[in-house]
Parts: C-alpha cells; sequence; structure tokens
C-alpha cells in the first residue's frame, strides 16, 4: 500500500529539519510527503529556499506548497516561478483576496497553473457563502481542506470550550463544500481532535481516548474516502500521540469499511493531485 503524507513541515527557523522527517518516514513506511510551508501570511512565511532543496536532496520524495505574500504588486509572477521551479501548490486562507481589480487573481493563477490550493482556516471561514462561492467559480481548481476545517484547532470533550461542540453547526456549514467535486479534506491523526486521556494507557490503539468526536466519520459520509487524505502534520503530532499513532488510527480505522478505503486515505487520493518528481 503506498503511504503519503500531505501535511508535514520541515524548516530551519522553526520546527525540525527534513531529516527528522525522513527518518519518521522511513520507519514507518511512507512513501512520499508533501512539505506544507510554516509560516503563515501574517507572519511572512515567504522563503522556500530551504523546502526546494528538501525536494532536490531527495528526489521523488517531496513535493512543496509554497505561500505568497499578496500584499506584493508581482504575487501573480513569484507564484508562476515558483510553479515553474516544481511547486505543486499554494498555501491559503478562505478570507484572502487579491488587490487590483479581480480579488481572485491569485485563486484563479493557481488553477490556471494546474496547482492545488492547501486550504487553511477556521471552520466558519471556510463554510461561509462567500467561500462556497468562490469554489463555484473556479470548478478545475483542486481545493484540498487541511485540519478537518479547523485551522489546526484540537477538540476536547463536549463542554470544555475547546473546539466544536454538538451539534457541530460550524463543522456541517464547512462540510458542505463537499457538494463541489473539486474539493476534498485532510485527515490528521485522532490526538488531533480528541482530548489526551488523564491517564494514558499502556498501548496505543483505536479505543485510546476517552472521547473522540465523529468528524471523521462525518468527514467520510460528506467527502467518501476517494476525496479524503491523511496528513501528519509532522512536528507538531510529536506533541500529540506520534508519528506512527496518528497514521495507524486512519489507516487502520473501522471509519473506512474496505481495504480500498484506506488505500484511497492514506495514499491514492494524494497521488491523484500531488506530482512527485
Amino acid at each position: 500500500m503506498i503511504t503519503v503524507d500531505t501535511h508535514c513541515h520541515a524548516g530551519q527557523n522553526w520546527f525540525e529539519p527534513v531529516e527528522m522527517l525522513v527518518h519518521q518516514m522511513n520507519l514507518n513506511s511512507v512513501d512520499n510527503a508533501v512539505l506544507i510551508q510554516h509560516g503563515r501570511p501574517e507572519t511572512g512565511g515567504f522563503d522556500h529556499t530551504y523546502l526546494f532543496e528538501c525536494v532536490e536532496r531527495f528526489p521523488g520524495r517531496f513535493a512543496v506548497v509554497v505561500i505568497v505574500d499578496l500584499k506584493l504588486p508581482n504575487a501573480l509572477q513569484t507564484l508562476e516561478e515558483y510553479a515553474s521551479r516544481g511547486a505543486v501548490g499554494v498555501r491559503l486562507n478562505p478570507t484572502q483576496r487579491s488587490s487590483g481589480d479581480d480579488p481572485l487573481a491569485i485563486w484563479r493563477k493557481a488553477s490556471e497553473l494546474g496547482l492545488v490550493v492547501s486550504l487553511m482556516g477556521g471552520r466558519e471561514d471556510t463554510g461561509s457563502d462567500e467561500f462556497k462561492s468562490l469554489v463555484g467559480q473556479l470548478p478545475d481548481l483542486p481545493i484540498v481542506i487541511e485540519h478537518l476545517a479547523g485551522g489546526g484547532q484540537g477538540v476536547a470533550f463536549p463542554g470544555s470550550g475547546e473546539g466544536p461542540q454538538p451539534p457541530y453547526t460550524a463543522y456541517k456549514k464547512a462540510l458542505e463544500l463537499a457538494d463541489y467535486p473539486n474539493t476534498y479534506i485532510k485527515v490528521h491523526g485522532l490526538g488531533e481532535i480528541s482530548a489526551r486521556p488523564p491517564v494514558l494507557p499502556t498501548k496505543y490503539d483505536l479505543d485510546f481516548f476517552d472521547f473522540t468526536p465523529p468528524l471523521i466519520e462525518m468527514a467520510r459520509d460528506a467527502f467518501g474516502p476517494r476525496r479524503m487524505m491523511w496528513g501528519s502534520d509532522y512536528p507538531p503530532v510529536s506533541q500529540r500521540e506520534g508519528y506512527r499513532n496518528a497514521l495507524r488510527s486512519v489507516a487502520d480505522s473501522p471509519t473506512f469499511a474496505t481495504q480500498e478505503d484506506r488505500e484511497w486515505v492514506v495514499g491514492k487520493t494524494a497521488l491523484s493531485l500531488f506530482k512527485f518528481s
């Protein structure tokens, strides 16, 4: 079974060097990984030199998703340059717009270049009517929703005030994006959506957490396995259940009824979108 990690980070100014990720991939038989630029637009994560060096140093293993500074007048040309260097996608949030006459220029340019949008942001913005209108205008642009539409927001027990709460109204609204066939969603480990047990069991299994909200099941019902993909969120996942357990919680999940379903989620969906040179 081919395994692709669609959401991981490497860097010199933050997180770990790529060798640490390669070690995890080798230990867990992960074939390919998508390096997601970890700097958000407001913090200036616009230098992708290191990520492109990773692609060159480990041929065939990595692909790069970039971030572009939309405040600069040459943002579209910059994205073209990154695409010519081999970038496979651009990271945007639902509210980002280009300056000038066409607010959707950066989105249209990504579509024109054959790139994938890796969509960060919270559930309210992701599920907004305005963003749905944008998606509908760009049917040829693949949009992959990160972190189960949660922007990396952890989920604790109901009533804790953290993350979405039953009946998950904002999450359901975001899942309506599945009505557009060019949308996909990333599934990370259970540790991202479950509270750490107060007393840790001696062994990790799928019943490790005392409570896990049904977010993955809801995403499956909306998107189906062929529009879902696993992403570790390495290295932040190391502060949760860890890389191997995050993969197991998806690859072995009864949420996906058949082995074929699991193969799509852990690799085949990603390979249908991301190209590894």
